[in-house]
């Protein structure tokens, strides 16, 4: 059988941290709107952090379905984008010490990475694994974004119902995580925030801050949020210029706005899937958000 110790490096300077919180975000799987991506690389850009703990991709990743960038100058190879899954440490606003582990999510040997970062975690004294990504609803970006939560023990999951009954789902890497590490005893929490569908495929910076402040609200870990507030303005702003040129996605918009609210108010429809008014789908609308950020950057 495989070390899991053989799959990661330990730096050897790497801080002894008072219990840390370890924020957790893999590319790859669903994150609509960037939520979880935007999230982390705000948080890589707003603190400082430094690398304590790296993984083995050479083991972990596939190549030839993610191939790294490199970059070719006239008659010769100069750089290799190699990717990096990697533990930083940083401190918050406050300078409370915590833990992000990022990068891309893992192709294969998953129980081996889940069990290396096991070790890790108890190696360093974890309290809480936290982490945050975007699922697509059918819901409007002019009301407040939903958030699903689930955890490893009842205690750690507020009050608020899910939209969610029993389902069955692609697995992930970060799901996985939580499920094994809550086996073995660990406090593990995810956010999966409720992005307006036709924004999947766009950065909806609005996602991130909905997504760090439950971090916030779980953990105590106070960010700097201004810059990732004012994109999230920024990008609203662009798509209420949008919806004011097409009557189509006003009458969407509105649409979503009714069952939204339908819902809220506690009505009996299933789910909020649920539809009462004709309007286009959510690769419809999204096409026609993409089409106009295009001639935006165009311009």
């Amino acid at each position: 059988m495989f070390d899991p110790k053989d799959l990661y490096k330990l730096a050897d300077d790497a801080p002894e941290l008072p219990d840390p919180v370890l924020l957790y975000h893999f590319d790859g799987f669903v994150d609509a709107g960037g939520a979880g991506r935007l999230a982390v690389g705000h948080l890589l850009a707003e603190l400082e952090h430094r690398v304590v703990a790296t993984f083995d991709v050479d083991r972990l990743l596939d190549y030839r379905s993610r191939r790294p960038i490199m970059t070719f100058d006239t008659d010769r190879w100069v750089e290799c984008e190699t990717p990096e899954l990697v533990v930083h440490a940083a401190k918050d606003a406050t300078g409370t010490p915590f833990l992000l582990m990022s990068g891309p999510e893992p192709d294969r040997e998953w129980e081996l990475f889940i069990r290396a970062v096991g070790e890790l975690v108890e190696r360093v004294k974890v309290s809480k694994l936290v982490t945050v990504h975007g699922v697509p609803m059918a819901v409007p970006h002019t009301r407040p974004l939903g958030i699903t939560m689930h955890a490893t023990r009842p205690e750690l999951v507020n009050s608020q119902a899910s939209v969610f009954g029993r389902v069955q789902v692609p697995g992930s890497v970060a799901a996985l995580l939580e499920l094994r590490l809550g086996a073995k005893g660990h406090d593990a929490i995810g956010y999966a925030v409720h992005v307006p569908h036709y924004l999947a495929q766009a950065e909806y910076p609005t996602a991130a801050v909905t997504g760090l402040e439950a971090v916030t609200r779980a953990t105590g870990l106070v960010f700097p949020m201004d810059a990732l507030r004012e994109a999230a303005r920024r990008t609203t702003t662009e798509i209420e210029e949008q919806i004011r040129a097409s009557t189509e996605l006003s009458t969407a918009i509105t649409g979503l706005e009714q069952q939204y609210d339908a819902f809220a108010a506690g009505s009996q429809r299933e789910n909020l899937m649920a539809e009462t008014t004709p309007m286009p789908t959510g690769d419809e609308l999204a096409a026609q958000f993409e089409r106009f950020l295009a001639e935006r950057d165009e311009d």
